[in-house]
């Protein structure tokens, strides 16, 4: 079994890593009028994601609970955003199909941790 020691190791983290890198790449070719819209919203929901798993990560009793609620919030709203973009042309198909994959694992990944740490 994987020591967990930092928030580095939660593999919940690590996915949600690898989609702020995928959503930032996906949205460098969105409309420029967009910038400031849905580009700057979908890139804060996604960087919410791993930021409020760190901070968790470190918080001690209901508090770390919160944050990772935080997190679930962000990542639903994120999936959200991954569909009107889909939806006003401004993704393909196959980035759309990936970033939703992505964020579907990370849900996933990050129910599981929960699970896992209300367990303890």
């Amino acid at each position: 079994m994987i020591k967990i020691r930092t928030f580095k190791d939660l593999l919940a983290w690590q996915s949600a890593h690898k989609l702020v890198l995928l959503v930032y790449k996906a949205t460098k070719d969105f409309p420029d009028y967009e910038l400031f819209g849905l580009v700057m919203q979908m890139r804060r929901c996604a960087v919410s994601v791993p930021s409020n798993l760190a901070e968790g990560f470190k918080r001690r009793g209901r508090d770390k609970f919160q944050f990772y609620s935080y997190a679930e919030a962000s990542l639903e709203e994120l999936k959200y955003q991954i569909l009107l973009s889909y939806d006003l042309k401004y993704l393909d198909e196959d980035s759309y199909s990936k970033l939703i994959e992505l964020a579907e694992n990370t849900g996933k990944l990050l129910n599981g941790w929960i699970n896992s740490v209300k367990k303890k």
